[in-house]
């Protein structure tokens, strides 16, 4: 299917030449005054985590800003909030603790970049203090931090991410309940239409944010 593939390290050397100093320094082993502030200005995260085969998976996290606790300058807390119960993140860090997260703040192109080891935990002093409407959550992802770093806004000048004025209309595209309508006939349930299908989707997400 693919021709002409790159299959080593010197290859790619070859190509790209050598990370300039700024790129190689500003990867730091903890989090700075920096760091924190972005972390706390921040509503969503994209967490990537792969099991023991390889195979990976990247789970988008959001919340109020300030949702990801951080409790030193090596260790943060991600709580998990209801979700689908698929709960593949956290199968895979059973396998395999890495994980990488790259932290948003909307309008800004600029993003952090957070990788380290996590742990599944139950803590309920911790748990508590993720708390949210009155509700802990069942447990929370803790992450021990390796790296740190700001990653340069090139993708988002490119893309226009912030850009209304370039957004495609999302009326073009289907419904997320057409969508599922469509793929998982057999999890109707006993919506009789589409339409229906979609307010059953909107009070279920509304009633288990939390």
């Amino acid at each position: 299917m693919f021709k002409d593939i790159v299959k080593s390290q010197q290859e790619l050397r070859a190509i790209f030449g050598q990370p300039s100093e700024r790129a190689v320094l500003k990867c730091q082993s903890s989090l700075d005054e920096h760091s924190r502030a972005f972390i706390a200005a921040s509503p969503f995260l994209l967490l990537a985590t792969s099991n023991a085969a390889g195979q990976c998976d990247v789970s988008p996290k959001g919340d109020a800003p300030g949702f990801v606790l951080v409790l030193d300058d090596t260790h943060l807390v991600v709580p998990d909030r209801p979700g689908n119960n698929r709960i593949d993140g956290m199968s895979n860090g059973i396998e395999n603790p890495h994980v990488g997260m790259i932290f948003l703040v909307p309008g800004r192109g600029d993003t952090l970049r957070v990788n380290g080891r996590a742990a599944i935990i139950r803590d309920q002093e911790v748990l508590s203090r993720l708390a949210m409407k009155g509700k802990d959550p069942k447990v929370a992802l803790g992450v021990e931090i390796e790296e740190a770093y700001l990653h340069c806004p090139k993708a988002f000048i490119r893309s226009s991410l912030w850009e209304p004025s370039t957004w495609s209309d999302p009326q073009k595209l289907p419904s997320f309940a057409q969508m599922l309508w469509d793929q998982v006939p057999s999890a109707h349930g006993g919506a009789a239409s589409v339409d229906e299908y979609a307010r059953e989707l909107q009070t279920r997400v509304r009633d288990t944010l939390y």
